[in-house]
């Protein structure tokens, strides 16, 4: 059984989010004012379903699944677009893949030295981040 992502993480690095905001076609406004914020993650699992929340002081945006289940998701507030989304996992890692108008596109989270790791990728752009569980915890 992989380690449990579950908790709240507040980002510590974020490389290649511009390049990865540019690939899902998001306006050079929106990206300015996204490259500002501090992201935190809350994570929660109730049964077979997961919750994933990301919280900033300008938008929140919350996904909840099964694992092994296709499911559509709105990526409202992100570039608002229709995808199939369905996150397996693969060893330690938990992963999505989305199909849908942008190719190549989905996410992975783990768990390294007690940090949460997500990688993003669209259309061959990759963006890495990497959170510290909050010490409210």
């Amino acid at each position: 059984m992989p380690v449990s992502l579950c908790g709240t993480w507040d980002i510590i690095s974020n490389v290649n989010f511009e390049g990865y905001m540019i690939a899902l076609g998001i306006s050079p406004y929106l990206r300015k004012i996204a490259l500002r914020l501090k992201l935190r993650k809350v994570i929660e699992q109730r049964g077979d379903q997961y919750i994933i929340k990301t919280v900033s002081a300008f938008r929140n945006y919350t996904i909840s699944f099964r694992v092994g289940q296709e499911f559509v998701e709105f990526t409202q507030g992100l570039d608002n677009r229709h995808v199939k989304s369905l996150v397996t996992w693969e060893g330690n890692k938990l992963v999505c893949e989305q199909i849908g108008e942008k190719k190549n596109r989905g996410w992975s989270h783990w768990v390294e030295d007690d940090k949460l790791h997500l990688e993003l990728h669209c259309e061959g752009e990759i963006c890495k981040q990497v959170f510290k569980k909050n010490v409210a915890e």
